[in-house]
């Protein structure tokens, strides 16, 4: 009698419990599809996420993780933590994601045997992205450190953007003998975000944790000055104040609203506020591949964004948006003024947007790649 192989177990780990379905549900959902046994490792799974997850028969385990700081015993608790669940659940393949994941997975995946490592930079995060702090220079100085003492661990170590590579690459942290890729991002679901309708009136949104190096000030400011010349122009922010140093305070915030932002707050489905927009605006010093923009591309809105890594791939300057410098609130609020001085712009340049995100940003495209980098 010949026995059924058994299945590879797939093992996924992240720092934030909330983002799993937003990010990669669809990636989730198709090791399960095609017979592999998965298990989740992430801080904090609870709610409508952990019945989510239990519903497709997948193992969930709570990750003991600090998700910003820098204190040793509990990073090492967290080492530990994966390494005993590497073990227990005889990972095959290790799919890790944001840093901490990353460093301290590869190690202890390593340690307990694993083969097929595979870091997924999202992006870079407060301690790459720009500052002159001494509090962001120490961490910019020990991610450096460890990245480099975990990244050799990695079967591939696959990026979102070639900026980010280029970068890993001239800061030495990255071995000689490093497999790298680069994706087309995440991916986006472009039955999930269909395309609607365009409202009658030009309108502006972006979608962000309210993070300093989001380019919330800059939003803020070139707010003011569109404001200034069109008080009826809507503008609204989807978003909430985050735990990390980097975040604005609530007094900024209130000053953003006070400009004439309508603050939506968070949102579990942004697909309404798309919607209602006809605009995407994103300001950010840096991404990996920022996922808010794909949906609003997928949706059918122009977009608006800064020359910078992560976000100049998604914008053909002048076919499905503009490109603006980061930090540059005036040169912002003239990109976006384009739109209300021509209201037949943002139907054109949404329709490109749609068409690069099928091209360039399926969610199915992007994750055979990533399974035939797993060999999954």
């Amino acid at each position: 009698m010949i026995r059924d192989p058994v299945p590879a177990t797939v093992l996924f780990v992240f720092n934030f419990a909330d983002s799993i379905f937003d990010f990669r549900g669809n990636l989730i959902e198709t090791c399960v599809d095609r017979g592999y046994r998965v298990v989740v490792l992430a801080p904090d799974i609870s709610g409508n996420v952990l019945v989510r997850l239990q519903a497709l028969g997948i193992i969930v385990r709570d990750l003991p993780m600090q998700r910003t700081g820098l204190n040793p015993w509990r990073d090492a608790r967290t080492f530990f933590a994966i390494r005993a669940m590497v073990r227990q659940t005889r990972a095959d393949v290790v799919l890790l994601y944001t840093i901490k994941p990353i460093i301290w997975g590869s190690i202890a995946s390593w340690t307990a045997g694993v083969r097929r490592i595979l870091p997924v930079v999202t992006g870079l995060g407060y301690a790459f992205t720009g500052g002159q702090g001494r509090r962001r220079k120490l961490a910019g100085t020990v991610a450096a450190w460890l990245y480099r003492l975990a990244l050799p661990c990695a079967s591939t170590i696959l990026f979102l953007n070639p900026d980010d590579r280029e970068l890993f690459w001239r800061r030495g942290l990255l071995s000689g003998k490093a497999r790298t890729v680069v994706l087309n991002g995440e991916g986006i679901d472009l039955a999930e975000f269909a395309v609607r309708f365009l409202p009658q009136r030009v309108s502006f949104l972006m979608i962000a944790r309210l993070l300093g190096d989001k380019g919330i000030r800059e939003f803020g400011a070139a707010a003011r000055i569109l404001k200034a010349r069109h008080p009826d122009t809507p503008i609204r922010l989807v978003g909430y104040l985050d735990q990390s140093p980097d975040s604005i305070t609530q007094a900024e915030l209130d000053e953003i609203i006070a400009s004439g932002v309508e603050f939506i707050g968070r949102l579990d489905d942004v697909r309404p506020a798309i919607a209602e927009s006809s605009v995407y605006v994103l300001p950010s010093y840096r991404e990996g591949t920022p996922r808010s923009t794909l949906e609003a591309m997928a949706m059918g809105r122009a977009v608006v964004t800064t020359d910078a890594p992560g976000c100049r791939e998604t914008v053909v300057e002048g076919v499905n948006g503009y490109l603006v410098p980061p930090r540059d609130a005036v040169a912002l609020a003239a990109a976006m003024e384009k739109f209300i001085l021509d209201p037949g712009l943002a139907a054109r340049m949404g329709a490109e947007s749609r068409r690069i995100a099928e091209e360039k940003y399926d969610v199915n495209l992007v994750n055979a790649e990533i399974m035939r980098h797993a060999g999954l």
